[in-house]
């Protein structure tokens, strides 16, 4: 493996997929994204296939994403120089008579398309070599299964992906932050189970009686026993799963995936991705959750916005108790995956009581 350069904010880490956006936003209108601090221009050929471009035009340096999609080309909106889903010149409309196009190109990217998003590759290494093989796109749970709804959420944080994947699996803010609509603090005694491998953390609960917040009463009506899991998928996704019944082939299922794709170490668009089995409430649920689930995450908004502009104040001193061991996990993995040199974290399974 190619060594990381220490100076790069990223290090490996630009070498995996990242969403830049659902499949539905993408049509024959340029759309401009920022991965990585990389800017790209994507857009729809006419067989539908997503592409993706450096944003500059190489003739003035004009952003692309203000140009017209010409059929199988983009056009730049200053002198109309196009380019093809490659990247190479495929007009100059000044060009002079008898000259030939210059042989040029933009940089092309990389994409897939899975799970109702649109992902793109913007590291220098081909995500076709070996090393990359297990670098697919992050599996965005029940998505279009039968029996299941499913919608995104698409929300900029002003914080990194580090502090964002541990928000996402953190309870105990839960009852300060989400006051009220997810949680309600109970001060009761929750077993734990943290278990690492070298490309996860997984926590489990044990408290079959857990609720979360006043949307317990459409989601789990007749009180049935909940499994809650909590799920880190290295280097940024995170999964949380609220199973109601038999844990292997639950009667309801409420799931919250989020994969988070970093703008600049400071800003993150997070894709997150709401499923839920609810059976004769599903069609109740297309109603009522998604400005549920939106009120939610604005108030993860607001928190992050609050810790991110303390971490730009001064340099982070955490400190914390058995409580935050799946946080200290997460860091180890994180880590990992930007310096990938030497053995990775070794698994282990701790156990610990929280109070929620």
């Amino acid at each position: 493996m190619t060594p990381t350069d220490a100076s790069d904010p990223y290090g490996d880490l630009v070498h995996y997929w990242y969403a830049a956006a659902r499949s539905q936003d993408l049509g024959t209108r340029p759309l401009a994204r920022t991965v990585l601090g990389h800017h790209l221009v994507l857009w729809r050929d006419r067989k539908g296939r997503a592409r993706a471009l450096r944003d500059r035009c190489l003739h003035r340096n004009a952003l692309l994403s203000e140009g017209v999609v010409l059929g199988d080309t983009l056009g730049c909106p200053y002198h109309g120089w196009t380019y093809d889903g490659e990247g190479r010149v495929a007009c100059v409309p000044s060009l002079p008579p008898g000259e030939a196009l210059p042989r040029l190109a933009v940089r092309a990217h990389a994409t897939l398309e899975q799970g109702g998003l649109v992902w793109v590759w913007v590291g220098p290494r081909s995500p076709e070599l070996p090393e990359h093989a297990a670098r697919r796109p992050f599996p965005m749970p029940h998505w279009g299964e039968s029996g299941w709804g499913a919608y995104y959420m698409v929300t900029r944080f002003a914080n990194g992906v580090t502090n964002l994947v541990e928000n996402f699996m953190d309870v105990p803010h839960t009852v300060f932050v989400h006051r009220g609509w997810f949680r309600t603090a109970t001060r009761r005694a929750t077993p734990i189970t943290i278990a690492r491998t070298p490309t996860s953390v997984v926590v489990t609960y044990e408290r079959p009686d857990d609720a979360i917040g006043w949307s317990d009463r459409l989601m789990n009506p007749r009180g049935l026993p909940l499994s809650h899991s909590d799920a880190f998928h290295a280097p940024n996704h995170t999964r949380v799963d609220y199973l109601w019944g038999d844990r292997d082939a639950p009667e309801r299922a409420f799931v919250i995936t989020s994969t988070c794709t970093p703008i600049t170490p400071t800003e993150t668009e997070v894709y997150t991705l709401i499923s839920y089995k609810l059976g004769a409430f599903n069609a109740l649920a297309r109603w009522w959750l998604p400005p549920y689930t939106r009120a939610v995450i604005r108030q993860d908004v607001a928190i992050m916005r609050n810790q991110g502009e303390s971490l730009l104040r001064a340099p982070a001193e955490f400190h914390g108790t058995s409580a935050d061991w799946v946080h200290e996990d997460i860091e180890a993995l994180r880590a990992f995956a930007a310096r990938p040199e030497g053995a990775p974290p070794e698994p282990q399974v701790r156990r610990t009581t929280i109070l929620v």
